[in-house]
């Protein structure tokens, strides 16, 4: 059990984050152990054919289907939006003597393939070597299915800020995840392993992460205490087609049927481009029946650089009911 104990201020240094290098590492395992992540089988069959003739050796020696993670390969997000270049440009100011040595932990599960062992040996070049694989692996695997995995995670993001804002830590941790609860000041989480102590005064940083489905992941002090999590709505994430019918249908004789699947579809927060895509129409006419869902107070806007994510309002969430959460 992992229980990460919260002095008085702690709750005010929770932040969030989210990381195309943490997902790109995540989802190695998801490739490599496919039943045990079948929510992601329509990625996994889609990826497959472009990896063809691409190297996976030295990215699946170090990253397992399941056990130790070496640490240096996901760095904690230095800023909310990080950029993959700097994130892999961190990963590559690894200190040798810390490669080496994170790579040495790894011994305590299964037997290490080959590959494991030339990296121990000369770990300056196993760095170099991985940091080409994963930029490689990025753009063939995870770069074309970027712009709906983020925002996926900025709309969680943007809701769980606000629970923060207007719960405190019960509103962000009560429905993080099964493995995770909260009470009397102590967050726990159920994990095979040990932890008992204090955040250092540095606070908690949490990192949703589709890839990470169906569990968790942590990271404890000395570092920067973390947990990632999947984020409210992944299992929409590969989904083409419309909301099935029952959700549309009282909606649709009130407010017309395409702003009923709208505000349906916005159960998770998305951009117009990931909305049109979800409901199989263009941009456009999104954009039109959006302002209107605006302007009733139904749906809300966040700026996040470029792009705008929209979410529902509380009288949206009523007006939609249980049964589009």
């Amino acid at each position: 059990m992992i229980e990460f104990v919260f002095a008085p201020d702690d709750v005010a240094r929770v932040r969030f984050a989210f990381s195309p290098l943490w997902e790109l590492v995540r989802s190695l395992r998801v490739l490599a152990d496919p039943s045990g992540h079948a929510l992601h089988l329509p990625w996994v069959h889609a990826v497959r054919p472009r990896l063809r003739g691409f190297d996976l050796g030295p990215l699946d020696a170090v990253v397992r289907p399941t056990g130790y993670i070496p640490d240096f390969l996901t760095p904690p997000p230095a800023t909310p939006l990080p950029d993959l270049d700097a994130e892999l440009e961190t990963v590559g100011d690894t200190p040798p003597e810390v490669v080496a040595a994170e790579l040495r932990q790894m011994e305590h599960g299964s037997r290490p393939p080959p590959a494991w062992h030339a990296m121990v040996d000369d770990p300056e070049r196993a760095l170099d070597t991985l940091v080409e694989s994963l930029e490689r692996y990025w753009v063939a695997a995870v770069e074309p299915y970027w712009t709906r995995v983020r925002d996926l995670l900025e709309g969680d993001v943007l809701r769980r800020t606000a629970a923060l804002a207007a719960q405190g830590a019960a509103g962000v941790f009560g429905d993080l995840h099964e493995a995770v609860s909260w009470g009397s000041g102590t967050l726990r989480v159920d994990r095979r392993w040990t932890f008992h102590g204090g955040l250092d005064g540095q606070g908690l940083l949490l990192v949703p992460s589709v890839f990470v489905w169906p569990n968790v992941s942590v990271m404890v002090p000395p570092y920067q205490a973390m947990l990632s999590y999947p984020p409210t709505g992944v299992a929409t994430l590969w989904e083409t087609g419309r909301p099935p019918a029952d959700r549309r249908d009282a909606l649709a004789a009130l407010i017309g049927r395409r702003r009923a699947e709208l505000l349906t579809a916005l159960a998770t927060p998305a951009s117009t481009a990931e909305l049109a895509r979800r409901l199989g129409v263009t941009p456009g006419a999104v954009s039109q029946h959006i302002g209107v869902l605006r302007a009733c107070g139904l749906v809300t806007g966040h700026r996040l650089g470029r792009r705008v994510l929209y979410v529902r309002t509380a009288a949206g969430d009523a007006l939609a009911g249980p049964s589009a959460q």
